[in-house]
């Protein structure tokens, strides 16, 4: 009996053994036939045939029509009780917000290897932030980039949000997976679908053409119904309007772009409605002066009837969470009341733009409860 079982368990070594010889080569030189013909086909439909290579592509968002901008898609606006009970009587230039420098590099929306935030565009606007500085630029697709990254950045031609030239340095000027305009838009315009009672406002460091930048807006479902057009309510003449206004009729995102040929879009020119200071600290941080980034716009410029919006930046030339720690606590909170107060003739900023908005020095201050703070005093 042993010998039997000896006999049948080395007949089955022989047969589970790989079988060597012509047979092998013949299914090595099938599969090494498979991939070259694999490679050859991804070359050939991205070479020879743009409509299948830019259906490889990530799909983009339908253009918004009619039927898509929709007063579920804006939310419902708050009852004049509910909206007064949140903001009081306060106009839009006395009521400071929170806002993040390059929003959009950060370790969560995208693979970035030097950030100015720690967290998406989402996670910001959850956590109080409710204004947002953004870099457009045009991108065209690119076989060639999306040959060599084996098809993980086949991307239509589109506005994207980069930090320099989209196509130079991946991690540094642009990121993978990009980030589209609209679908960061989008992100905006649901939180504020979400949250009746929020206002948010856009900067823009714009390096794209009006229409470009209109066909990307015209794909962001919701937004129509919720841009603030400030010549609808006659600002120039009657000042901003009440907060509480803005929520009540669900007008509750600004738009403002460092381009002045877009405004037929809703997207307003910083320098017609706003003054800000110039936007560095310093290689070392200690640039505290609050001097104004446009030379012929002084922080404290006054006009009949009517008060720019004050955007103050803090923050370096080059973000690194310790430097953003150490200029965010009592740093920040001192500069406004010493330095840039004064500057703007006694009033508040109403946007301070940070990096890593979260971090602070330990002394108690942080970016939120320093804007909280002026809140308070208005």
């Amino acid at each position: 009996m042993i010998g039997m079982n000896m006999q049948r368990l080395a007949r089955g070594r022989l047969r589970a053994a790989p079988v060597s010889g012509p047979r092998t080569a013949r299914a090595a030189s099938v599969r090494r036939s498979g991939r070259y013909s694999f490679v050859l086909l991804l070359l050939v439909t991205l070479l020879g045939t743009p409509a299948l290579a830019t259906a490889s592509a990530p799909a983009a968002a339908p253009p918004a029509g009619p039927t898509s901008v929709g007063s579920a898609s804006a939310g419902t606006p708050l009852d004049a009780d509910s909206a007064t009970a949140r903001w009081g009587d306060r106009r839009l230039d006395e009521v400071s917000f929170l806002t993040t420098h390059n929003a959009f590099t950060n370790y969560e929306d995208s693979r970035w290897s030097s950030v100015n935030q720690s967290e998406s565009v989402r996670a910001q606007l959850d956590n109080g932030v409710r204004g947002l500085s953004l870099d457009t630029h045009w991108y065209e697709r690119s076989t060639w980039l999306c040959v060599i990254s084996f098809g993980s950045d086949c991307y239509p031609s589109d506005v994207y949000l980069c930090h320099g030239e989209c196509k130079t340095f991946a991690g540094a000027t642009y990121a993978l997976p990009r980030q589209s305009f609209h679908g960061t838009m989008q992100t905006v315009v649901d939180f504020l679908a979400a949250h009746p009672e929020e206002v948010v406002t856009v900067f823009l460091e714009d390096y794209v053409g009006a229409d470009q930048l209109g066909n990307s807006l015209s794909r962001v479902r919701g937004l129509s119904e919720l841009l603030f057009l400030p010549d609808a309510w006659d600002v120039r003449q009657q000042g901003w309007p009440k907060v509480a206004d803005l929520v009540t009729v669900g007008k509750r995102l600004l738009v403002f772009s460092d381009r002045s040929d877009r405004e037929h879009l809703g997207v307003m020119y910083d320098r017609s409605w706003t003054v800000s200071n110039f936007w560095s600290l310093g290689d070392m941080g200690n640039d505290l002066a609050c001097v104004s980034r446009w030379s012929d716009l002084p922080l404290d410029r006054q006009e009949p009837g009517f008060r720019r919006l004050f955007t103050m930046s803090h923050h370096r030339n080059v973000p690194t969470v310790l430097t953003a720690a150490l200029d965010n606590g009592t740093k920040l909170r001192d500069r406004i009341a010493e330095r840039c107060r004064p500057a703007a003739g006694g009033r508040d900023p109403n946007f301070v733009s940070v990096d890593f908005h979260r971090l602070a020095d330990g002394s108690g201050h942080t970016p939120a409860s320093i804007v909280a703070e002026l809140n308070a005093r208005s």
